[in-house]
């Protein structure tokens, strides 16, 4: 612990003390303050200062310690930051960003010896004035680009006096979203910020009477009620071919979660020519669902179609029959509807790609994501094992790809694991180089339990798994619970980019054995790149031969354990995206690439086609046939891969890539759709400074995921992602009837930089992948003209039957209930004191209050004055954000009374008891925070 003073003195060395004491303003130099005492706060400040090139933010220090200084020597602060401190730069834009800070008597180097990443010392130089015991210190500080939420926010702050082991310095984020400067990025953003009027506005769904088609997601193709219900239970008599005993088991199980005694009979079967459209051919994972009083039968085209069925079954079941289930009492029976339904899926890819390089998850989380995929349908799992950041699985013969390369640390040698990133290393956990950090996500998130319905302060604070991997054990698991619910799980293998957890481990591996079989890069290479992550040593060599080696090591054993799982390896991502700039630096100054006479002489493009043509090689030994992203092969050059499907991804409008999905799929390649303006679940809901996320390429909710257009994505391209209205490139190239075929599917995107906790994983998930699973699934994709239509009932689906039943859904097979789905802030409005409000899914309430402590429900237009907030509430008791309407902002010398509501730097405040010019967030005992 830092040095403190003494608890007590004698008399004699009191006087001593008093007469060397030394001058006023020093006396507490000599003494270090607790690192709790300390808190750092973020915000942005002004986006005006540099057009798109940086803005102005303030890092804020308070010294809540009684007794020390945080002195002018002697200490350093490391941090993570998604947006580089101005600072760190070459040329002119650095010098401007040194000076600034200088000029406090500051300054931020990269922290780590590696100097690559995002990891970043802020020290104090010469001449800093010490922040003396309760001061507080605002300090100017230059950040590229722009901040406009609350997770842009540096993050994973610790303090270190002197060299000793770092210590959690509690770390907050402030964004006010009535301030212009601080939510408009730059001057072509012309989005407007989301507020309770703006909802109000796009809340357009009128309450409907859905069928019972419109009740499912996705919709069948076809669905009649008979009149009545039929009762099933846990003891429902089951038949079943042998080929559906899983199925059958499956659904035994679904029902002991619900219910205790017999219903009537179910039988599964198949039929390989069920033909559920008439269009004279079978359909593949096709099925018929009947229910009646003679019993429910499941006829599926295949033994996927079969669970596909089964699932529709666990649909019907009424949501209050969950609810109760999940409080424990179970019923006896539960009724269904008697009636007959029909369905079969548009694509046969239908994906989810879950990021677990950036951040971990636990075999747990897959697992309920699994049940939850088959549910709604989905049957692709792609999981990204590997990435900069982290190795996920264990590969027998090669243990530093999971000791060393599965760790984060604040190890700036990185002699132990990687370096802290992204604000996290061990979770909350120890063993990292980081003391004293928050004993629990409460504490983490100073003081306030948690929701994870936004924008939470304890992912600031080291909550997020940077560490963890999956046993072979584990990882065969996964395969065998994904292969019962008909998934396929593609595993993800990065290369030759986004591979530093790769790389660096097998540079340990050499260091400690001094063999070279596995070695992944040239140590005599010169060449320069930087990733988008700010990576500069991420790059395998492709001119090694034991770059191959390796990846035949690695895939072998992958292919290995689906085998001891009893799974085919049907599919291997190869990765290949975001090669770091520039393209002349790749691997230009290997000396290995010279030597080599297969390699010498050629560009970086060429060395890029030549890795993936052995590294496709390689993949089809052991997998029946691969895919990765876009950046693999490029519609305008010759190079393709055999058995390969690209996933494009940089549709941004405006970026040159809008066509290539179109441009692969006409000249027949098969592609997997993979647009980040639609599919990118892990991008922000909307701009809302406490909606967590990127917005790189777009918001995304799930309006953006259901009126997709797999077929015409042009049809989706209004505004681009600043606001702007756009209208389609003429020269964009259209699908062309033949290249609809070789469209294979769709997937889902669920990146982890910001994804440090499960429910974070879910309140980004969910919605959105509802939409995807319609799109994905659904025939009856709607014209762009019917599409608003469509989107109404689907937003009735979602509140009056969807959100029900995943509030109390219970994955088979798993322990817990209930899903983080997002919950929508309601919309309102204030008019001569009278508030209305609206909520985007019909079928949820909405609430409202004066003073943050009483809440009342909506049932129409009332009087509340000048201010209310509102929220929303779901079925299972949790809330959305709060939502402010014409609440005044804090003004420093205002009076008010007990239950005044006030807003100050973007947070709600309630008083606590009467008073005069206390600061919100100041002042013990005058002011609750509220959100």
């Amino acid at each position: 612990m830092p040095n403190r003073p003494a608890a007590a003195l004698t008399a004699a060395a009191l006087t001593a003390a008093l007469l060397t004491a030394a001058p006023a303003g020093a006396a507490s130099a000599a003494c270090n303050p607790d690192a709790r005492d300390l808190q750092v706060t973020y915000q942005p400040v002004d986006h005006t200062v540099a057009d798109a090139k940086y803005h102005l933010a303030r890092l804020t220090i308070d010294n809540n310690d009684s007794g020390c200084a945080l002195g002018g020597a002697g200490w350093a602060m490391y941090f993570n930051a998604v947006r580089q401190p101005v600072a760190v730069l070459a040329g002119e834009t650095g010098d401007i960003g040194r000076k600034q800070l200088a000029d406090q008597g500051l300054a931020v180097t990269r922290a780590d010896d590696a100097r690559s990443g995002d990891l970043y010392t802020l020290k104090p130089l010469a001449g800093f004035k010490p922040v003396g015991p309760g001061e507080r210190r605002a300090i100017d500080i230059y950040f590229e680009v722009w901040a406009i939420h609350k997770s842009d926010a540096p993050n994973g702050w610790t303090i270190s006096y002197g060299g000793d082991t770092p210590h959690w310095v509690p770390a907050k984020s402030l964004l006010d979203p009535a301030d212009p400067k601080q939510t408009t990025a730059f001057s072509g953003d012309k989005r407007p910020v989301e507020t309770a009027a703006t909802r109000y506005a796009d809340n357009t769904s009128k309450k409907l009477d859905l069928t019972l088609q419109q009740s499912l997601v996705p919709q069948p193709l076809s669905a009649k009620t008979s009149g009545g219900t039929v009762a099933i239970g846990s003891g429902s008599l089951i038949s079943a071919p042998r080929e559906l005993s899983r199925e059958a088991g499956y659904l035994r199980s679904a029902l002991s979660d619900i219910s205790t005694e017999q219903g009537v009979p179910i039988s599964l079967n198949v039929d390989p020519k069920l033909d559920v459209d008439g269009d004279g051919a079978p359909d593949s994972e096709g099925y018929t669902l009947t229910t009646g009083g003679d019993g429910v039968e499941i006829v599926g085209t295949d033994p996927a179609g079969a669970l596909y069925g089964v699932q529709t079954l666990r649909q019907l079941v009424p949501a209050g029959s969950y609810r109760a289930a999940a409080a424990g009492h179970l019923a006896r029976t539960v009724a269904v509807p008697a009636a007959e339904i029909a369905d079969a899926p548009l694509f046969g890819y239908r994906g989810l790609q879950i990021d677990v390089g950036r951040h971990f998850e636990t075999k747990q989380t897959i697992l309920k994501f699994l049940d939850l995929m088959s549910f709604t349908k989905l049957n692709k799992l792609h999981l990204s094992l590997t990435n900069d950041e982290g190795w996920r699985l264990e590969i027998p013969g090669l243990p530093e790809l999971t000791d060393f390369g599965s760790k984060r640390a604040l190890d700036l040698k990185e002699k132990d694991g990687l370096h802290q990133g992204m604000g996290s290393a061990n979770d909350l956990g120890d063993g990292d180089g980081i003391s004293g950090k928050a004993k629990n996500e409460t504490e983490a998130n100073l003081g306030r339990a948690p929701a994870y319905q936004g924008f939470e302060q304890n992912t600031l604070n080291f909550v997020g798994k940077g560490s963890g991997h999956y046993s072979v054990s584990d990882f065969e698991e996964i395969l065998r619970y994904a292969a019962d619910r008909h998934i396929q799980v593609v595993p993800e293998l990065n290369f030759p980019a986004h591979a530093r957890a790769a790389v660096q481990s097998m540079e340990r591996r050499y260091q400690k054995t001094h063999d070279a079989t596995y070695r992944l890069l040239d140590p005599d290479d010169t060449s320069k790149h930087t990733s988008v992550q700010y990576y500069t040593d991420n790059l395998a060599n492709p001119c090694l031969d034991s770059t191959y080696t390796f990846l035949v090591k690695v895939v072998s054993e992958v292919a290995k354990m689906y085998k001891d799982a009893g799974v085919p390896f049907e599919r291997l991502n190869m990765g290949g995206d975001e090669p770091p700039g520039p393209q002349d630096g790749w691997w230009s100054g290997s000396p290995a690439c010279q030597k080599n006479p297969q390699t010498k002489g050629k560009s970086g493009e060429e060395l890029k086609e030549l890795f993936f043509g052995i590294y496709n090689t390689i993949a089809h030994k052991y997998a029946g046939s691969t895919a990765g992203w876009e950046d693999i092969t490029d519609p305008t050059r010759e190079f393709r891969l055999k058995g390969f499907a690209p996933l494009p991804w940089q549709n941004v409008w405006g970026w040159g890539r809008e066509d290539w999905a179109y441009r692969f799929a006409n000249e027949g390649t098969p592609v997997i759709l993979a647009h980040a303006t639609n599919l990118y679940m892990d991008l922000a809901y909307n701009k809302d400074p406490d909606e967590p996320g990127y917005y790189w390429a777009a918001y995304v909710d799930e309006k953006s995921t259901f009126t997709y257009q797999p077929f015409n994505v042009y049809a989706n391209a209004t505004v681009d992602r600043w606001g702007n209205k756009i209208e389609p490139n003429p020269a964009w190239t259209k699908l062309t009837p033949d290249g609809r075929k070789n469209i294979l599917g769709l997937e889902a995107q669920l990146w982890a930089e910001n994804g440090k906790a499960p429910g974070i994983r879910e309140y980004q998930a969910f919605p959105k992948l509802l939409g995807v699973a319609e799109r994905a699934w659904n025939r009856d994709t709607p014209a762009p003209d019917k599409m608003e239509a469509a989107w109404n009932v689907f937003n009735n689906t979602l509140g009056q039957k969807t959100f029900p039943l995943l509030s109390s859904y219970k994955p088979v097979g798993l322990s817990g209930t209930g899903v983080n789905y997002r919950i929508p802030l309601p919309g309102a409005k204030i008019s001569g004191g009278t508030l209305t409000a609206n909520v985007r899914n019909p079928g949820l309430d909405v609430e409202f209050s004066t003073d943050g402590r009483y809440w009342r429900t909506y049932n129409g237009p009332v009087k509340v004055g000048a201010y209310a907030l509102t929220r929303t509430r779901a079925v299972d008791g949790r809330t959305s954000r709060i939502s402010q309407v014409g609440l005044p902002a804090w003004q420093n010398g205002t009076s008010y009374k007990p239950g005044a509501l006030v807003r100050h730097q973007g947070e709600l405040f309630r008083a606590t008891r009467e008073g005069r010019g206390q600061e919100p967030g100041r002042t013990d005992g005058y002011w609750a925070l509220l959100q």
